[in-house]
């Protein structure tokens, strides 16, 4: 845990107990109804708003397509896993006895989830407060530009690079479709293709949707010997 940041403090603390509450804990549990992957749900929509604003306000000289890329980087799986870590959140999680066994507790899709649970529940706790949400996660994101360098090199931002080549080439943007999910809740496992005009240009995969389309744009760049 990072002392400089910690969770906000909930009115409602049943809010919180169940953004850190993971399916593995309430299928050992059966008097705990419910999971946090509704929250999730809401998180992960709430952080793509509230990344997309920040980014567009940081950096007014950037275009569409790189305001983009960046927003897949700072919300993808491994940062918001690591924004996870700095709260502390991995102590904290409710898991069942195989979770925890498997490293759930430092398993980067699961501290992800949490993360985004956690901002889906701290909006409804303040009762929809966008601006309380956007205090908490701000701080975040300063963090992660204080820390690294913004870069926008093409081979980092494979969807970027992809998406320059099918509209240059064809005129019309790439679609990404979720093709499988395999695993366990707590360890999943995407496989996404990327599209242009109904044509399969990559498949890849990933431990969040947003990886495997990452790893399909990249895979298609490496068939086009970009």
């Amino acid at each position: 845990m990072n002392p400089s940041f910690q969770l906000p403090r909930f009115h409602d603390r049943s809010l919180l107990e169940l953004a850190l509450t993971h399916r593995s804990y309430v299928n050992e549990h059966p008097a705990v109804r419910e999971h946090n992957e509704r929250l999730e749900f809401l998180g992960d929509a709430i952080l793509n708003f509230l990344s997309g604003e920040y980014l567009y306000k940081k950096f007014p000289e950037k275009p569409e397509g790189q305001l983009s890329a960046m927003r897949s980087s700072l919300v993808d799986e491994r940062q918001l896993a690591q924004f996870a870590e700095m709260l502390g959140l991995g102590s904290q999680i409710k898991l069942g006895r195989g979770a925890e066994q498997e490293g759930g507790r430092h398993n980067a899709n699961l501290l992800s989830s949490t993360f985004e649970a956690i901002v889906g529940a701290y909006f409804l706790d303040t009762d929809s407060d966008i601006a309380a949400v956007q205090d908490f996660v701000e701080p975040l994101f300063d963090n992660y530009y204080q820390n690294y360098s913004c870069t926008d090199s093409p081979s980092d931002n494979p969807k970027s690079q992809f998406q320059a080549w099918a509209l240059a080439t064809i005129g019309v943007n790439p679609q990404y479709e979720v093709i499988r999910e395999i695993g366990p809740d707590h360890a999943k496992e995407f496989t996404a293709i990327v599209q242009v005009k109904q044509q399969t240009y990559g498949q890849g995969q990933g431990r969040r949707k947003q990886e495997a389309e990452k790893a399909a744009a990249r895979d298609a760049l490496k068939r086009l010997g970009l």
